[in-house]
């Protein structure tokens, strides 16, 4: 049996017969498990540490959030960095870490993003968001971390690990991409892409 591209709390093996490691190369016919079927339209929330986000990025969020508003709801949380304006690295992102363990519940299904996490394609965040809805959760909510990361109660608590990209991305751009791809997979599992 392959090991699934990345742990889930819950058990579930997220991709049989992929292997671990970077994903396979796309091909034109690379589908969804979920393409052309009808997949639950679980609520979605996003939580993302920073400080007020610049205009243009609002507005991409935005939009993004208007697109997807076609296939669940979804909502974006902007949590303060650095609520201790402590100098303390260690101390800021435990205060982060803090904040953002008070918006999850139990029945959230939660995906951390971080560096060190398995790479996916599109086609797996769209399994993943489909995979999520079966699970017995209310709600798929994806944590974003702040200039130092997430906290250990919150990479603790995740369901499944995922990162965007092999660069590090500032949490505007990482959140951009996540609803850019939140949105693709909702069309990759809608229409059969």
């Amino acid at each position: 049996m392959a090991v699934s591209p990345w742990s889930c709390r819950c058990g579930v093996s997220r991709f049989p017969g992929k292997s671990r490691g970077a994903p396979a190369p796309s091909s034109p016919d690379k589908r969804s498990k979920y393409s052309a079927q009808s997949v639950r339209a679980m609520p979605m929330r996003v939580l993302t540490v920073g400080k007020k986000r610049s205009r243009g990025a609002q507005l991409i969020v935005e939009e993004y959030k208007e697109k997807l508003g076609y296939y669940c709801d979804i909502e974006d949380t902007l949590i303060k960095s650095n609520p201790k304006l402590t100098s303390d690295v260690k101390v800021q992102v435990e205060a982060e870490d803090m904040a953002m363990m008070l918006q999850l519940k139990p029945e959230d299904f939660v995906v951390v993003l971080d560096e060190n996490g398995k790479d996916v394609t599109s086609e797996q965040v769209a399994d993943l968001v489909g995979d999520a809805g079966n699970t017995g959760s209310s709600r798929l909510t994806f944590c974003i971390g702040g200039p130092y990361g997430l906290g250990l109660q919150v990479r603790e608590r995740a369901d499944a690990t995922i990162r965007l990209s092999s660069m590090v991305l500032n949490h505007q751009v990482a959140l951009i991409v996540l609803m850019e791809q939140l949105y693709r997979g909702h069309f990759f599992a809608g229409h059969g892409l």
